[in-house]
């Protein structure tokens, strides 16, 4: 898959996360990965007041996105690593990084 093919499922996917659509989010997700996907991560749990997309890359034979997400009360950071799985793009694991940074410094 093209970095720019990616931006579009990854742009697709932060639409999900912004409107609170989590059920949609979570079928991107590597299903056997969900439950510790999430531990120690801060992540949207509900519809967000906005987001700037960050970075979108290849790195080897991933794919990461990374959006911060104004939630009102704070921004989250959130970096997304997808793998292909069974012939589909996936988020496999999540990382926060500061939102008041650049995200890939």
């Amino acid at each position: 898959m093209s970095v720019e093919d990616f931006r579009a499922l990854y742009e697709q996917h932060v639409g999900y996360v912004v409107a609170g659509n989590m059920k949609a989010a979570l079928a991107d997700m590597v299903r056997e990965n969900i439950p510790q996907v999430f531990d120690g991560i801060d992540a949207p749990r509900e519809a967000t007041k906005g987001f700037e997309i960050k970075d979108v890359r290849a790195e080897g034979d991933r794919m990461v996105g990374e959006t911060v997400y104004d939630m009102g009360d704070r921004s989250i950071g959130l970096r997304s690593i997808w793998e292909l799985r069974d012939g589909r793009w996936l988020a496999a694991k999540l990382e926060n990084f500061p939102a008041g940074t650049e995200a890939n410094a």
